[in-house]
C-alpha cells in the first residue's frame, strides 16, 4: 500500500478503497457524520479506539495508520513462499494484533533476561541464560519436568506462543520488537521435537538475537548449527529441558537401567537422542551407552517406561493449532472494556463472530410462568 504523509490522508484512502461513502464508514467504526468530518479535516484527533477499529474494518496495523511504514515482518511474509511463508502470514497477523492491542494499552508481559548473554563462548553463553531462565522458573513455583511448556513460557516469560498447522519441513519462528515477543511453532506429531523448538526460540528471544524475524526451518541442521546464534540457542534448549542438576541428581553413580533412562526421557519431555547426547557431555555416560540410547525412539521409550496413553495424549496436543494464549487473553480483556469491538477475539478464536456474541451476550429470557 502506498505511503501518504498523514493519519486522516492513509484513512481517507482506506474509505475510498472500501467503496463506502465517509458516513456510511464512519458508522462501521462508530462515528457519526460530524466527528467523521472533523476527523479527516485534522480539526479532531482519531481516538486510539477510532483507529483500531479503522484497522480491524480495513485489515491494516494501527502501526500504519499512524507512521505509513510496513514493518519488516510484512514486507517478509509478502515475499516469501512456501512452509516459511505461511509460518510469517501468521506471524504477521499475530504481531498486528498484539501492536494494536498494546496501542490500546494491553502490553505484552515480556521479562527480559537478567544473565549477560556475552560472556564466554557461545555454547556457555547459551548454558549461562538457561541456567538464569531455570532459576526464573523456580522461582515462580513452576516445573520444566512434564509440565506445558507453552503455558510455561506465557507465564514465565510473557512470551505469546502460537502452533500453526504447517505440515512437516518446518520447525518454527520468533519476532522480537519493542510490542511483541512472539514464537510460532508448526503443529508436530513429534512432541519432543516441538517442545525443544519453542526452548531454542525462547534462547533467541533471551539473547536478543535478530530482532524483527528469526527463522528456524530445521532446528536440528548441522549446518545451520555453525551459525554462532544457533549453537548459541540449541545450548540454551538443551540446557534448560535438561537441567545439568536434575541429571546429577537423577543418575545414580551405578549408572542408569534402560527403564529408567526411558522413564527420564518421558519425564523430561525430551527425545532419547538428546537425552543420551546431553548425559554425555556431562559425563553421565560413556560414548557407547550413548550410541545404546540414542537410537530410542520416543515412542519405544514411552513404551518402555509405561507411558503410552501419555506418549499419545502429548502427540495429539502437539499437533493441535492454537493461537497466542496471553494474546487471546489481552484482546478478551480489551472487548470487555469497551476498548475494541468483539471481532479481534473471535478471529483470534477461529470462530463466526456472530455465534461468540450471541454466547458471550445473550438476550434476557422471560422465566416461565409458575
Amino acid at each position: 500500500m502506498s505511503q501518504v504523509s498523514s493519519v486522516p490522508e492513509r484513512v481517507l484512502r482506506l474509505i475510498e478503497a472500501s467503496g463506502l461513502t465517509r458516513r456510511d464508514f464512519g458508522q462501521r467504526i462508530g462515528l457519526d457524520e460530524s466527528k467523521m468530518s472533523k476527523s479527516l479535516s485534522g480539526a479532531r484527533r482519531f481516538s486510539s479506539v477510532d483507529l483500531a477499529r479503522v484497522a480491524e474494518l480495513c485489515h491494516v496495523t494501527v502501526d500504519w495508520l499512524i507512521t505509513g511504514e510496513e514493518p519488516p515482518l510484512a514486507i517478509a511474509a509478502r515475499t516469501t513462499g512456501g512452509k516459511a511463508g505461511a509460518a510469517l502470514d501468521a506471524a504477521k497477523r499475530y504481531t498486528a494484533l498484539r501492536n494494536d492491542i498494546a496501542f490500546l494499552g494491553y502490553h505484552q508481559p515480556w521479562q527480559p533476561n537478567t544473565y549477560d548473554p556475552s560472556k564466554g563462548g557461545y555454547a556457555e553463553q547459551g548454558r549461562g541464560l538457561a541456567r538464569d531462565a531455570f532459576a526464573r522458573v523456580t522461582q515462580a513455583g513452576r516445573s520444566i519436568e512434564r509440565e506445558n511448556l507453552i503455558s510455561l513460557v506465557e507465564d514465565v516469560f510473557g512470551v505469546d506462543v502460537a502452533v500453526v498447522e504447517l505440515g512437516t519441513g518446518f520447525d518454527g519462528l520468533a519476532v522480537s520488537s519493542d510490542e511483541v515477543k512472539l514464537v510460532v511453532l508448526a503443529a508436530s506429531h513429534v512432541p519432543a521435537r516441538q517442545r525443544f523448538t519453542l526452548a531454542h526460540e525462547l534462547g533467541h528471544l533471551l539473547a536478543g538475537d535478530d530482532q524483527d524475524i528469526h527463522l528456524d526451518r530445521d532446528v536440528f541442521d548441522k549446518a545451520q548449527a555453525k551459525d554462532p546464534s544457533e549453537m548459541r540457542a540449541n545450548a540454551f534448549a538443551s540446557a534448560f529441558l535438561m537441567p545439568e542438576n536434575l541429571l546429577r541428581t537423577a543418575v545414580p553413580s551405578r549408572g542408569l537401567t534402560d527403564q529408567a533412562f526411558a522413564a527420564l526421557a518421558c519425564g523430561l519431555m525430551v527425545t532419547p537422542s538428546a537425552l543420551a547426547y546431553r548425559l554425555l557431555h556431562l559425563r553421565l555416560i560413556d560414548a557407547g551407552t550413548c550410541d545404546r540410547y540414542k537410537v530410542i525412539t520416543s515412542a519405544k521409550a514411552a513404551a518402555m517406561a509405561g507411558r503410552g496413553e501419555e506418549f499419545a495424549r502429548q502427540v495429539t496436543e502437539a499437533g493441535t493449532p492454537r493461537p497466542p494464549g496471553l494474546l487471546v487473553r489481552d484482546t478478551y480483556a480489551a472487548y470487555e472494556s469497551g476498548a475494541a469491538t468483539l471481532r479481534p477475539y473471535a478471529n483470534l478464536l477461529g470462530v463466526d463472530v456472530d455465534e461468540l456474541r450471541h454466547a458471550l451476550e445473550p438476550e434476557h429470557e422471560t422465566p416461565d410462568a409458575q
